[in-house]
């Protein structure tokens, strides 16, 4: 029997008989002397084997030198996790992990008959594992009760946190005795959960291993660089190219997830969405679905996704990219379990591309740029699976000999290849054509070049060296309040241009003309897509030859203005003060203020004098 140094044994004859030879780096942790009953702050990723971990750690606390738990009554230690799939996969994990200490596991979860729990609650249990909302009803109701509780476990303290379980967590702690052992488990370890841990921990050892410093090492990170209008395609290529047992799929919206979804569905790809507005009983057949085949393709927010375990779970991508490190983490962490491979996959358009790379960077993830699977490269990898595929290696049995023989009669071997192959394609879908981008970060690289050498003194207008070109047409004008300073970096960012490739820019009311190097001409065409349309909906037209410039010159409404900067020529007889104190005369005019609309309003009555008739001044001398 493989020797557990440390595990109670009851716990090892568990281990040996579910298959372990070897505890992971966080299990092992959990096994040392000076944490037996010490509180513990671990920080470890998804998937490095937690569960077995803390179930390793409260065995000696609860059972305290004895091989099996007494009767159940009020329950020893209490696991709280952040989702009703979690807590539930806690509960089977746990309840191999002790089944020879004749431990009664109950579980509390949202989405359950609350009565039924009540009466398992009634009848006693050793552990009880739930989520925050659940276990704060049954012990507000009086039905659990937590007076005895010698652990409390927080299984994904930072997912908890984030979906604004804070107040939940905080009331059981508070709830439960203060001798109690608090062990927090944690993918990561911000701001908000160090807080948290120096309120209900008391001198708390910090446990950081192996898997947390070398990120996800049995993942494979890839960056698959695309066109904006080209991301859709490139998912249906990664997809169809790895053929992975499970696949999960990430969206930052339920409405990016039911599109994808739909577009999947259409494309003979076996998808089943997870998102915010599911049912929990959907949310339970959508992950059955997954977990029996039915299903091979999940697609999920983050949110929704919090929990979840997928056994064969060989492929993610990040149809959106994540938020955060954290984030990217968290989804990444669902593949790469229990020593397997996985792949994970960032759909990166080039509009965003710097965002990409100080998201990596900030993970401290080293990732492979290229381009996503071709169409040549998704065929010759199916090919490759049909050769490969194990039932050319089976013994046809007697009653499929009799058919082979007579389709091979029928048909001949070489049309019933050609049959077998049609029938193989037909259930897959067909890969799609993408537009060809460089995987190569010129822009930065043309910066840095330019950077190194002395600077080119500025030079305005059209560059005389630029060389030959190509006219190309954008529709949007002066009218729609063009301007070459945000026109410069949408070209860029859609056309995979620097800003050497572009010329002259010469601004129309209505449409806006660019010159493009002729280098450069085809693969931006390429880049914005076949519908030749950039962000904000304008749309590009490629010109045969140079526009003409003079077109809308004479429809300028400010052509007879004068240019900025030159000076005006005055008359003498413009008046040097804009009042004048003396009085005209009847019927004289100003021809200055005719020469304007405004000015033809009647002017005030002029004061005359004494008996003038005219009115008396505002404030006048009373008499008398």
């Amino acid at each position: 029997m493989t020797d557990f140094n440390g595990v109670v044994p009851a716990i090892a004859k568990a281990l040996v008989k579910r298959g372990y030879t070897e505890l992971t780096p966080v299990q092992k942790s959990m096994l040392d002397p000076t944490l037996a009953a010490s509180d513990a702050l671990v920080s470890a990723q998804t998937g490095s084997g937690k569960t077995v971990a803390f179930g390793l750690a409260l065995a000696p606390t609860l059972l305290e030198n004895d091989d099996r738990f007494g009767p159940a009554a009020e329950p020893l230690a209490l696991v709280i996790a952040p989702t009703r799939e979690l807590a539930l996969q806690v509960k089977r994990e746990l309840e191999w992990l002790y089944e020879a200490t004749g431990a009664l596991i109950v579980s509390c979860v949202g989405g359950m008959d609350i009565r039924s729990e009540r009466r398992a609650l009634e009848r006693g249990s050793h552990i009880v594992v739930g989520t925050p909302g659940r276990l704060c009803d049954h012990i507000r109701r009086n039905a659990l009760d937590i007076s005895a509780l010698k652990a409390v476990v927080l299984d994904e303290a930072d997912e908890m946190l984030d979906l604004g379980f804070r107040e939940d967590l905080e009331f059981i702690l508070d709830s439960s005795p203060d001798d109690r052992r608090t062990l927090m488990f944690s993918a990561t370890v911000p701001a908000a959960i160090a807080k948290l841990a120096k309120s209900y921990q008391k001198n708390a050892v910090r446990i950081a291993t192996a898997a947390e410093e070398k990120q996800h090492g049995d993942i494979e990170y890839r960056a698959l660089v695309v066109s904006p209008s080209d991301r859709e395609n490139a998912i249906i290529n990664v997809l169809r190219y790895y053929e992975a047992t499970n696949a999960i799929v990430f969206c930052s919206t339920r409405a990016a997830v039911n599109h994808l979804t739909a577009r999947f569905h259409n494309r003979n790809f076996n998808v089943v969405a997870l998102s915010g507005e599911l049912t929990q009983n959907e949310r339970s057949h959508a992950l059955q679905a997954m977990r029996d085949g039915r299903a091979r393709v999940c697609i999920a927010t983050d949110v929704a996704a919090r929990g979840i375990d997928l056994p064969g779970l060989d492929l993610v991508i990040h149809a959106d990219l994540p938020t955060n490190p954290e984030t990217l983490l968290h989804r990444s962490g669902r593949t790469g379990r229990a020593g397997r491979k996985g792949v994970s996959a960032l759909i990166v358009p080039l509009n965003v591309r710097r965002k990409a790379e100080r998201l990596l960077d900030n993970a401290g993830i080293s990732a492979a740029w290229a381009r996503p699977p071709s169409a040549e490269e998704v065929t010759a990898r199916d090919e490759a699976r049909l050769l490969a595929d194990p039932i050319f290696e089976e013994t046809p049995s007697e009653e499929a000999r009799d058919l082979v023989k007579r389709l091979l009669d029928a048909h001949g071997a070489e049309k019933l290849a050609a049959a077998f192959v049609n029938l193989y394609r037909s259930n897959q879908s067909a890969p799609e054509d993408l537009i060809e981008v460089t995987v190569q970060d010129d822009r930065g690289r043309k910066r840095r070049e330019h950077a190194e050498g002395p600077r080119e003194p500025y030079q305005k207008g059209p560059r005389d060296d630029f060389g030959a070109s190509v006219w190309f047409s954008l529709s949007v004008g002066r009218k729609q309040n063009a301007e070459p300073r945000w026109l410069i970096p949408m070209l860029c960012r859609n056309g995979n241009l620097t800003k050497r490739d572009i010329g002259a820019i010469k601004m129309q009311p209505d449409e806006t003309y660019v010159e493009i190097s002729t280098a450069s001409a085809d693969s931006f065409l390429q880049s914005i897509g076949p519908n030749k349309t950039m962000e904000r909906g304008i749309r590009v037209t490629a010109l045969n030859g140079t526009p003409d410039f003079s077109k809308s010159a004479t429809s300028k409404p400010y052509a007879g203005k004068k240019a900025f900067g030159e000076r005006r020529e005055f008359s003498d007889e413009r008046p040097k003060d804009k009042f004048r104190k003396e009085a005209r005369a009847d019927g004289e005019r100003d021809e200055r203020r005719d020469t304007k609309p405004w000015g033809k309003k009647p002017g005030k009555p002029k004061f005359e004098g004494k008996g003038g008739g005219g009115p008396k001044p505002k404030f006048s001398k009373k008499k008398g």
